[in-house]
């Protein structure tokens, strides 16, 4: 895991590589190159996990010195495609994953990218055709953003590498601003929130002529997006989803450095770490595992128990870490500026968390974690809905009605209620957007301004600017949902707010869920084997038998990295909320309805109303604000 810059016909500038060294503390390269399009910069921050020896330095040049690389994230099967590259007459001088990555480019080109399993970032310039290749992994696990400057263009791993290149300037993007203001949502489009700087999305490549006087980009997708479709027997089903998952862990083990995990005590989480255990024998005298957990004393959101029954289940090593309400405020503006752009919630502060422990405390420079899992096998109970909307045109009664009468039992969910969302979910595709339109113009967002919603003009919401702009189909069940929650939406966020908190801690984070054998099996599988009656993620709960804890296999709540919010900020963070919100206020008053913003927020701290991420949001985005010197 690493830190990247490259740049061609601007001003090289050492210090774009500099400001992220905490990606790369262990080694720091730069190298210019010449072009018609001006000088051409590459730089790179390391952090060493494969072949620790100074061979694995960047930029690295094959033996030609036809192509320069430097890269970031991991390719976890690089032993296999060394070997077949070796049986081609390649020779190898390093250990590194990134030789064989560059290696790989030389022989295949672009078609190096469809054999890779991995997470990956990377920049390689051709030095003889003058020409540059970037490239981003299939689901946006490592991030790659451009910003084309007067005069030439950037890349980078984060967006504050760009700040300030000529053209360049830290404006605000008002419809992206709308979009996580209304609704929570960033990292749905390739726009960022800053005007003018773009990401790649995952599975995107660019390609960038520097023959002329003036670059030239071309951006295409490499990777398709499809929607197989498998038809097996549960049982079949449940056998190879396990081998999937165990084969996707035992490779996103190798390292050369010492592999922890993050431990939520939900499902994904303890699965990771049960597997970990499995396949490194601790119980047998193999390496421990050790897990890192965030804890509270509101019995709401705590999980330890469950976590206690991993812990002693996989006999690990754990470390626990306890987020307190007092240093959410004297921490965001740091994170804030780790993570580029405001955040939606007081749960990337638990992670930022977890992560500072699994540094300072257990020491641990990667570690594996659960991300993935929801998106790919419909585990939000939001998705329920869609899964009754199946159920009622495959003509499936008694499952509606048991599913139906589990989800009230279970998750408290009234039938009147459950009723409205089938409805809601059964009306045609164009009389679900006139629903959605509707929904908007009478939704509560009184307390923004004319200005700032005038911003979205016609605009779809932005789920549906998010798979437009992917060409993918509106979700009608949980196959098409999914298929939408891993590459258009949710997905997209988590790894954002991952990726920096645990680089802003010089942690490599992997997502074995993510390794993309396992997510076009659970892509391609029908309804239901991801529900069943009130019951989520069906098939990692039976494929799991007898590797997890029966209390945790059989979990149906679900918390994530919960925070108590409510708890927090009607109590010791009340006041420096209500002080950071007038901030925003004074500092973008033409983004809201000011008298508006003050009552909502009253109605919430005052329980007239209960409390959401909204009050957050607001507070976020004038510590962004503050932080980055934004301007409208």
């Amino acid at each position: 895991m690493c830190g990247l810059y490259g740049s061609i016909g601007l001003p090289p500038d050492p210090a774009r590589i500099d400001v992220v060294a905490h990606r790369g503390p262990d080694g720091r390269g730069w190298q210019v190159f010449d072009s018609a399009s001006g000088p051409v910069a590459l730089g790179h921050r390391r952090l060493a996990i494969i072949d620790l020896s100074d061979a694995g330095l960047q930029p690295m040049a094959d033996p030609t010195t036809r192509y320069h690389l430097v890269f970031n994230g991991e390719i976890y099967n690089y032993v296999e495609i060394r070997d077949e590259l070796k049986a081609k007459g390649e020779i190898f001088t390093t250990e590194s994953d990134s030789e064989v990555l560059l290696r790989a480019y030389a022989v295949w080109g672009k078609g190096a990218l469809g054999r890779l399993r991995g997470m990956f970032a990377f920049i390689i310039w051709d030095e003889r055709d003058k020409q540059l290749f970037a490239a981003r992994d299939r689901f946006g696990i490592k991030p790659l953003y451009i910003a084309e400057a007067e005069h030439g263009v950037a890349l980078a791993s984060e967006i504050k590498q760009l700040l300030g290149l000529p053209g360049v300037s830290a404006r605000m993007n008002l419809e992206r601003v709308h979009d996580f203001l209304s609704a929570g949502v960033s990292d749905h489009t390739s726009e960022t929130m800053f005007a003018g700087v773009h990401q790649l999305r995952g599975g995107e490549c660019v390609v960038i002529d520097a023959s002329r006087a003036r670059p030239v980009l071309r951006t295409e997708r490499w990777y398709a997006i499809e929607q197989g479709r498998v038809h097996l027997a549960q049982g079949e089903a449940v056998d190879k989803f396990r081998d999937l998952l165990k084969d996707a862990v035992r490779l996103h083990l190798r390292s050369d450095v010492p592999v922890g995990s993050c431990l939520s005590g939900g499902l994904d989480s303890s699965s990771i770490v049960c597997l970990m255990e499995e396949l490194l024998g601790s119980r047998k005298g193999g390496a421990q595992v050790k897990t890192v957990s965030a804890c509270y004393p509101e019995k709401s959101v705590d999980e330890k128990p469950f976590m206690i029954a991993v812990v002693e289940h996989a006999r690990t090593d754990p470390y626990y870490v306890y987020p307190s309400a007092d240093d959410v405020f004297e921490k965001a503006s740091q994170i804030t500026w780790h993570q580029d752009e405001p955040f939606g919630s007081t749960s990337i502060f638990a992670q930022w968390c977890v992560f500072e422990e699994a540094r300072r405390g257990a020491a641990v420079k990667v570690m594996l974690d659960g991300q993935g899992a929801d998106e790919q096998l419909a585990g939000y109970h939001f998705a329920f809905p869609f899964y009754l909307a199946y159920l009622v045109r495959t003509g499936r009664v008694a499952e509606l009605v048991r599913t139906m009468s589990e989800r009230q039992r279970f998750h408290g969910v009234s039938y009147l209620m459950q009723g409205k969302q089938l409805v809601a979910n059964l009306l045609p595709a164009r009389l679900q957007a006139v629903a959605r339109r509707r929904r908007r113009e009478f939704a509560d967002y009184a307390w923004l301004s004319d200005e700032l919603q005038g911003s979205a003009g016609h605009q779809p919401d932005a789920l549906n600017a998010a798979t437009a702009a992917l060409g993918l189909p509106e979700p009608t069940d949980l196959a098409s949902l999914c298929l939408v929650m891993t590459h258009a939406s949710n997905l997209q966020m988590l790894l954002h707010w991952e990726d920096r908190n645990s680089m802003a801690h010089s942690i490599e984070a992997r997502v074995p869920f993510l390794d993309h054998p396992l997510v076009e099996f659970s892509l391609a599988l029908g309804n239901d084997h991801k529900m069943c009656g009130g019951e989520t993620k069906q098939i990692l709960r039976q494929a799991m038998a007898g590797i997890l804890p029966e209390m945790v296999r059989q979990r149906r709540d679900k918390l994530g990295f919960a925070t108590p919010e409510q708890v927090w900020f009607r109590g010791p963070l009340r006041g420096p909320l209500s002080s950071a919100i007038d901030a925003t206020l004074r500092r973008y008053p033409d983004l809201f309805n000011v008298d508006g913003t003050r009552r909502l927020a009253a109605d919430m701290l005052e329980g007239r109303r209960p409390v959401d991420f909204t009050l957050w949001r607001i507070a976020n985005l004038g510590i962004w604000g503050e932080r980055f010197g934004i301007l409208l």
